[in-house]
């Protein structure tokens, strides 16, 4: 196997990686409107000699890295997301602070992307010394629809690829630290609305209407029925109802309510049959209360899926890298990620680097979220260490 050279990352390289980490901080943009971010991108890879760049989703990029020593001729796909979230940055430490009112990156996607500039910059520069292609993505919208990560599936972006690597700060391990666990360690992302028709009456004759509104609070009741009776424990199912709207006066039996709503499960076996018994319950207890029930649903990400003989590889380069203390399996999310879309194609790998240090605690979607610079090289040397690795093992 061909020897990694000891200098993962040039100081040149090192000065990129920082200026675009610091610049998509100050300069957020939302899901699918990351156009400064994507020239951006683009004129780093440029200036280090990266110029047969593509475009995707239409403000997506990525760019392959073709080694020319001999060897197994492996292809790996790297994802770094870059999109946005619609929150007010209230981390007035920063000089780096969100300059967008209303938009910040409070999940990190500023250090996924910037740790993917390094790894491309990195194999670019050493693309003598290795065998197999690298992928670079840097994927736009992960937060709302239409995801990037469908587009990728959807324009077979990752064929022929033998593995997909991607990654996300935590906020629950500490700086310095990493994992990965075996198995689903996301959950699937599908939303439902559902519009309960009844019949309007006057207050004070009930009789004559159909209440909407008893309709819907009796299927609130109903529904997480599913959860506690129907799926196994250890798959922790939720059904959130996020929206609900009726009503238009005191008096007026509400002739109909729409809400709207998420529904997660750590299993693609289950995930279909979850959603039928959702759109089930509503209709059924539209029925018993004289209603009608309208249900839809979106299918949005699914769970993503470690591999369990990438996740050893990534423990051993860690343990190797910087000693067993540093390497903590953590815990399955509750969350959603459309890395699920690359996990659904390829042997997958998603591992975590921890962001947890005194004073900076706040967790992720949070108006003080945030995550160290002294974090970012250190990640994207590993990043590009387990990469060397899978692409020789």
């Amino acid at each position: 196997m061909n020897a990694l050279t000891n200098d993962l990352i040039s100081e040149a390289e090192r000065e990129a990686v920082l200026q675009l980490r610091h610049a998509m901080h100050r300069e957020p943009e939302l899901s699918n409107n990351e156009w400064k971010t994507q020239k951006r991108i683009i004129d780093t890879l440029a200036r280090f000699g990266l110029t047969k760049v593509n475009m995707f989703h239409k403000t997506g990029v990525y760019v392959d890295i073709e080694g020319s020593s001999p060897g197994p001729k492996r292809s790996i796909a790297l994802r770094g997301d870059i999109d946005a979230l619609p929150i007010q940055e209230e981390r007035d430490d920063l000089p780096y602070q969100s300059q967008v009112p209303g938009v910040m990156h409070a999940c990190g996607h500023d250090m996924h992307g910037s740790i993917a500039l390094g790894t491309a910059l990195a194999f670019h520069r050493m693309r003598e010394n290795f065998s197999g292609r690298v992928r670079v993505f840097f994927q736009p919208a992960e937060e709302a629809e239409p995801l990037g990560g469908r587009t990728v599936v959807e324009e077979k972006l990752l064929e022929g690829f033998d593995a997909a690597v991607g990654f996300h700060v935590r906020t629950d391990i500490p700086a310095g630290s990493y994992g990965a666990r075996a198995g689903a360690v996301t959950k699937s992302a599908d939303q439902f609305s559902i519009e309960f028709t009844g019949r309007m009456a006057h207050g004070a004759k009930p009789h004559l209407g159909v209440d909407a509104i008893a309709i819907a609070g009796a299927f609130i009741n109903e529904v997480q029925k599913v959860v506690s009776r129907e799926m196994p424990v250890d798959d922790g199912a939720v059904v959130t109802i996020g929206t609900i709207r009726g009503g238009e006066a005191t008096n007026i039996i509400c002739p109909s309510v729409s809400m709207t709503g998420t529904i997660r499960t750590s299993s693609p076996e289950r995930r279909t049959l979850l959603v039928q018994r959702v759109r089930d319950i509503a209709e059924g207890i539209a029925a018993v209360h004289r209603g009608r029930a309208d249900f839809s649903s979106h299918a949005g990400e699914p769970p993503v899926v470690n591999d369990g003989a990438m996740v050893a590889l990534f423990r051993q380069v860690v343990v190797q890298s910087g000693g067993e203390q540093l390497y903590i399996e953590g815990s399955a999310s509750s969350g959603s990620d459309d890395f699920g879309f690359y996990s659904s194609c390829l042997p997958s790998i998603y591992f975590w680097f921890g962001s947890k240090e005194p004073g900076n605690e706040s967790g992720v979607h949070t108006p003080t979220f945030g995550v160290s610079d002294s974090t970012l090289i250190p990640t994207t040397e590993l990043a590009i260490r387990y990469c060397w690795e899978l692409l020789h093992s």
